[in-house]
This record gives C-alpha cells, structure tokens and sequence, in this order.
C-alpha cells in the first residue's frame, strides 16, 4: 500500500511540474506575439503618421493651393482674410457684452 502512495506522489509531482511547464511556455509565446502585434501596429502608425505629414507638407509647399470647401476652392489669403475679420467680430462683440455687464452690475 505504501508503494502505491508513494508511485501517486511522483505522479502527481510530474503531472504537476509537466502542466507548469505546459502553461509557462503557453504564456511566453502568448507575451511573445502580443510583443510582436506591439511592435506591427507601433510600426504601423509610425509609417501612417510619416505618410500623412508628406502629404500635408506636400500640399502646403504648392504655389497657389485653395482650400475646397462648400462655396468652391478658396485661397490662403482670402481665407486668412475671413479669420481676421471673425476674429475681429468677435473681439467687438466680447467688448459690448462686457459692457453690458458692467452697465447691469
């Protein structure tokens, strides 16, 4: 009886020391290929991000680029133009309502 104690010991011992094994190497190669996905998409992004920066430094180095928008192509300058003036709008219409304020206060 004690032989047969002894013999589910070192069965249990070795199934015990084969399944870690087992699940040890499961878990390095699973970390290994999320490592290598990692570095795919980092890679990835890095050539999508370059592409897209050659692209916008391509469009800004051309003579004469419009800007499409609903109206039809607009220039650099005529769309700095309307920047200014929005900004100056706004600038005015801040100044009213702090005078507004002031005046109900």
């Amino acid at each position: 009886m004690q032989n047969q104690v002894l013999q589910a010991f070192f069965l249990g011992r070795a199934f015990a020391e084969v399944l870690s094994e087992k699940v040890e190497d499961g878990v390095t190669n699973a970390l290994s290929e999320l490592g290598k996905f990692d570095a795919e998409q980092r890679e990835n992004l890095r050539q999508f991000i370059a592409e897209v920066q050659s692209r916008a430094a391509n469009d800004v180095t051309q003579e004469g680029a419009a800007i499409a928008t609903v109206d039809g192509p607009v220039s650099a300058d005529e769309l700095q133009e309307t920047l200014d003036k929005l900004r100056a709008e706004i600038a005015s219409l801040k100044s009213e309502l702090k005078n507004y304020r002031d005046n109900q206060g």
